[in-house]
């Protein structure tokens, strides 16, 4: 139980470091430069999803010794891309769908204001869903 308690700090650390890149990006290119939001949130969360698993492979999990690292690498791209659509799903349904079609939403906040907070959700739901598939799938047994 202590192993998995610091994993999960561990992973709380990566996590909010690559938050940071990926909440940087996103927020930047959106509200600072003009790039759509799924283009930026996109962007952004690449980006910090090869860092994520640089560190995650050094830090937070001990490799499958049976796996090589062409085969987990893969693996890790196709849990990323998962969290990746998870990530614009999420995105596209708090903007388009509630916020843009939400009077009252669209008086109390900004519209940049509503790319941080979607970005802010989006990240916290695939945290969770990055937690569990890589615990399953590329941690050693």
């Amino acid at each position: 139980m202590k192993n998995l308690i610091e994993q999960i700090l561990k992973f709380g650390v990566v996590g909010f470091l690559c938050f940071l890149i990926d909440f940087g990006i996103t927020v930047g290119l959106a509200n600072i430069f003009g790039v759509h939001y799924l283009i930026s949130k996109f962007l952004g969360f690449v980006i910090s999803a090869v860092v994520n698993y640089l560190l995650s492979i050094k830090f937070v999990f001990t490799q499958k010794k049976e796996m090589n690292k062409n085969k987990e690498f893969i693996g890790f791209i196709v849990l990323s891309a998962i969290g990746l659509s998870i990530n614009e799903i999420v995105m596209f349904v708090c903007i388009d769908v509630i916020y843009k079609h939400s009077a009252f939403l669209q008086e109390m906040i900004s519209d940049e204001w509503m790319v941080s907070i979607s970005s802010i959700i989006a990240t916290g739901i695939v945290m969770v869903y990055n937690f569990i598939s890589r615990k399953i799938f590329l941690e050693r047994k």
